[in-house]
């Protein structure tokens, strides 16, 4: 089933064998078995690539969902041994991970001593799809994103304007009001992520505008483009007073407006069988959170 799915995924027999770990023959072999001993075809083969037939989309519907239970059922077996133990796996933005889970590490490993954490950062857009899929436990993300779950909020980020040294917007002191973005061009990561939707509203409603040009692929680097003088880069605080903390010449100052924050959240999965220790796991992460903030 989770081969069939990575043909669905991918639309090719390589890419669905790089994706799920195995080599293509291999790959190749279990889907054809899998025909064989339902009596009926599931993909259909050219050079162009891999289709699904009807059945074969019929077949990956359901088999995500039951895919999705067999993860929850692990989670019940892991309920049985201690509270939180075994491996969790979590997703979170890459805007929130390295500046947050560091600060955790030692309350975990206190709290949670047989618990081992499986990270990986993704934008918004595929951590909704894999914590649907059943491929997280939970995720650290922006729960309006995130329709048909849970979440423990964790907290508040307002939003930084940073330029470069010689420009007045960030060389003045106290917070910016709205009007002072108009007619600047701001830079935010690509599309799929909620901080890039975040700033084009700000920028409609400031009569401002989104570089086409350059979508960063990080925070460092709409940083360093706006230092270099591309434009003024929007970043969660989080980010900008960590990143001042360590660099005294940073030029940031807050933006004064309702619409300049997120909020964060530990989301899962309404049926997981996991939320009353991921209460106990968000309320690590809310500690971290409020230290660095």
């Amino acid at each position: 089933m989770q081969y069939l799915i990575a043909i669905a995924d991918t639309g090719k027999f390589g890419d669905a064998a790089r994706a799920v770990n195995v080599s293509q023959p291999s790959l190749s072999a279990q889907v054809a078995e899998m025909e064989a001993g339902l009596g009926v075809a599931l993909v259909e083969r050219s050079r162009r690539g891999a289709l699904l037939t009807p059945a074969g989309e019929e077949l990956v519907r359901r088999a995500r969902v039951i895919l999705r239970e067999v993860e929850d059922l692990k989670a019940v077996a892991k309920l049985g041994r201690t509270e939180l133990s075994g491996r969790l796996r979590l997703g979170v933005l890459p805007t929130i991970g390295p500046y947050l889970l560091p600060q955790t590490t030692g309350d975990l490993r206190a709290r949670f001593p047989a618990l081992r954490l499986s990270v990986r950062e993704e934008r918004t857009v595929d951590l909704d799809e894999r914590l649907q899929a059943g491929l997280f436990d939970t995720v650290i993300s922006t729960p309006e994103d995130h329709p048909d779950t849970d979440y423990a909020h964790l907290f508040a980020e307002r939003l930084y304007a940073c330029g470069p040294p010689d420009d007045e917007l960030t060389q003045g002191d106290g917070p910016l009001r709205l009007e002072h973005l108009r007619g600047r061009q701001l830079l935010t990561l690509g599309q799929g992520h909620r901080l890039s939707e975040i700033t084009q509203d700000l920028a409609t409603a400031a009569g401002a505008t989104v570089s086409s040009e350059y979508e960063g692929t990080s925070l460092d680097a709409i940083r360093l483009m706006s230092e270099l003088g591309a434009g003024i880069a929007i970043l969660p605080s989080l980010y900008a007073l960590s990143e001042a903390r360590r660099d005294r010449g940073l030029h940031i100052r807050l933006i004064d407006h309702p619409m300049a924050r997120r909020d964060i959240a530990l989301i899962w999965r309404e049926t997981s069988p996991l939320a009353a220790s991921l209460l106990s796991l968000s309320g690590c992460l809310q500690n971290a959170a409020s230290k660095l903030l």
